[in-house]
């Protein structure tokens, strides 16, 4: 019904459709579970979402910028496996000194792949 409600106002069914969701390459899917069983406690993945820490939407563009010839892929390692070096203005340093120790290095891996996709 929908179909033939659109082709007779000169649309078409794929013009209904929602925008497609961008698929994560396996690594990066991989982090995002590992992230949403591990870090959504603390961390929202929506702007200007706050939980106790700071949203991580964007920390792409952020982490790239922090820290004088620090990659976004370096601070980000190291934010997670030395997390008082680099506490953002306004949060307090709550995150675990051995989280990322508790991660396996292809968990570790993959969180960081799926963090860099979080672009704004």
């Amino acid at each position: 019904m929908l179909a033939a409600l659109l082709v007779a106002c000169g649309g078409t069914a794929a013009d209904s459709a929602p925008p497609a969701t961008p698929t994560l390459e396996p690594v990066a899917a991989l982090g995002q579970e590992v992230f949403s069983a591990e870090c959504t406690i603390c961390h929202a993945t929506t702007p200007n979402d706050t939980i106790r820490g700071p949203s991580l939407r964007g920390v792409p563009e952020r982490a790239a910028t922090r820290v004088p010839n620090t990659d976004a892929r370096s601070y980000i390692y190291n934010s997670i496996l030395n997390p008082g070096d680099y506490v953002v203005d306004g949060f307090e340093d709550i995150m675990l000194n051995d989280f990322g120790k508790k991660l396996t290095g292809e968990e570790l891996d993959a969180v960081v792949a799926y963090l860099l996709t979080l672009e704004e």
